[in-house]
């Protein structure tokens, strides 16, 4: 039984001109979103900060751990539940370069405030303004020789460079609609989601190869037609291949998503919404894209 019938002639191309129009209003937004908030919310891991997992014998209303801490001076830091209602998580950012000390005077102070209610301090993480800044700009490098790396593998293995640009074209793409989206959800950009952005990429420009892999042996079969019919019959012939890789893979995520808990949670969404726009580029972006190159640039310089 096959999943995609294999005379399927969906007119993939024939859309681009509507779907680059999605992809730049979509941009847009997530731009938009991303400016009217001043920017991505950064976690502790880049901002700097300090990290606390606290965990109670019994349910504690969150107001309690609030009021103790603002009654020790801590009033910048913020306290969500964390699993349960014995759980929370504690997180003061962009704290002084003394974080250390301030870590062991909050600990030290809850520990007295709920002597009677045995508490255990299940995790503390501190990161100082300078560590924080430091993992900022190494992320940004591992996104950027990343890129670099794969523009010239990809050019070199189809020895053109407009598939090398096609594939880093809709990387910048998919990048953008995450930000976009921690941004609109309001989610912390921490280490974990930064993980996601590293993995959406590998996604991404591996199901972009595996099309461009295909059209480049329908090229050779297909010699009196043109590049169009070309890349929508070989994204046709690997339409099966996407839906199941695609849909195997959200079907693991949509299950930590709803039942990872809240430690994951930001992870899981920003994943989600990587498969889905790193499916929709490769399509709608990487091909469109070599597509330009190959009719507006190659064809100009060989009149």
């Amino acid at each position: 039984m096959e999943l995609i019938r294999p005379d399927t002639h969906y007119d993939f191309i024939g859309k681009r001109k509507i779907t680059v129009w999605i992809s730049a209003v979509a941009i847009l937004l997530c731009l938009g979103s991303i400016l009217v908030h001043g920017g991505l919310r950064y976690g502790v891991d880049f901002a700097g900060g300090l990290l606390l997992q606290i965990r109670f014998a019994n349910p504690v209303d969150i107001s309690e751990v609030r009021s103790a801490l603002e009654t020790m001076g801590a009033k910048e830091a913020m306290v969500q539940n964390f699993g349960g209602a014995n759980e929370f998580l504690i997180r003061v950012e962009k704290a002084s370069d003394d974080i250390e000390a301030k870590s062991r005077s909050i600990q030290a102070s809850l520990r007295e405030r709920f002597k009677d209610k045995t508490l255990e301090i299940r995790r503390v993480e501190i990161v100082g303004p300078k560590v924080g800044s430091d993992l900022k700009r190494k992320a940004l490098w591992a996104v950027g020789l990343s890129f670099l790396g794969i523009l010239i593998y990809v050019a070199i293995r189809f020895h053109q460079f407009g598939y090398g640009l096609g594939g880093i074209v809709a990387l910048f793409h998919d990048i953008i609609i995450i930000y976009g989206a921690i941004s609109i959800f309001n989610m912390e950009y921490s280490l974990s989601v930064m993980a996601v952005i590293l993995t959406v990429i590998g996604f991404s420009i591996n199901d972009t190869i595996v099309i461009f892999d295909r059209v480049r042996e329908n090229v050779k079969k297909m010699r009196k037609e043109d590049l169009a019919t070309i890349f929508n019959v070989s994204i046709n012939e690997t339409l099966g291949r996407t839906i199941l890789t695609t849909g195997t893979v959200m079907m693991v995520v949509l299950i930590l998503f709803f039942f990872g808990g809240d430690v994951i949670h930001d992870f899981t969404i920003a994943l989600l919404v990587g498969l889905v726009t790193g499916t929709y580029s490769t399509v709608y972006i990487a091909s469109p894209v070599v597509l330009f190159w190959e009719e507006h640039v190659v064809r100009r310089r060989r009149r």
